[in-house]
């Protein structure tokens, strides 16, 4: 009997280092690729490279994301990878800061949805973390919510209306604070144990939560 209750404590001891191990990791890994995509981002802004490059940018990262990530995240060359997809967006986010600070009141919209951007992350993973519960069943709705604003950004390709660009921000903005819940709870229960998945999956929330509140902050501000 003592050896069962012996074997079950030593079995929880490892599932929670592993459980510590994949979440310090991974904040690890997405503090140093932020600050990497913010040298890229500045790098960008020095050589002020046409806004095509955002567009560009985004695309060959994604590609990276989709196709060559998935196979190299369980080695050492994901971290590369996920170095050269993370650079890529930072490079072409540093056109869209651009774009922004030409604009009245650009230096001001810009720090503040990168303010802004930085407490809803440590908002939401903060309570994910200290509060531990799970947050697996916002899956089905993320997934939903990615569906309906893909449909939307496309309408709005040819629509044009400010309204429905307003709302298909404040909705990625709503979708990617749902995923950095489910994300953080998946490394907490153990739904997630690649460091770098967790990583990317993060990132690209981040990510677009900061281009969402740009859009939103402009659009307030007549930009």
């Amino acid at each position: 009997m003592n050896n069962v209750f012996e074997q079950a404590v030593s079995r929880s001891s490892q599932q929670a280092f592993a459980t510590n191990k994949v979440i310090k990791n991974t904040y690890l890994l997405l503090s140093a690729t932020l600050v990497f995509s913010g040298l890229m981002a500045m790098l960008s802004l020095y050589l002020a490279v046409p806004l095509w490059t955002y567009t560009a940018s985004l695309i060959v990262a994604m590609l990276l994301g989709m196709f060559v990530l998935p196979r190299t995240a369980e080695s050492s060359a994901g971290l590369g990878v996920i170095f050269a997809i993370t650079g890529l967006m930072g490079f072409g986010l540093g056109a869209v800061i651009s774009l922004y600070l030409q604009l009245p009141n650009g230096p001001q919209t810009v720090a503040l949805a990168l303010g802004g951007t930085g407490v809803i992350f440590l908002g939401l993973s903060g309570y994910a973390l200290s509060s531990r519960r799970d947050f697996s069943f916002m899956g089905g709705f993320i997934f939903a919510g990615m569906m309906v604003m893909m449909v939307a950004v496309l309408a709005n390709l040819f629509l044009q209306i400010p309204a429905l660009q307003l709302a298909i921000a404040s909705g990625f903005i709503l979708v990617m604070s749902g995923f950095i819940l489910f994300q953080t709870s998946q490394m907490i229960h153990g739904g997630e144990t690649n460091y770098i998945h967790a990583t990317y999956g993060l990132y690209l929330s981040i990510f677009n939560i900061f281009i969402s509140l740009l859009q939103i902050l402009g659009i307030f501000g007549d930009d």
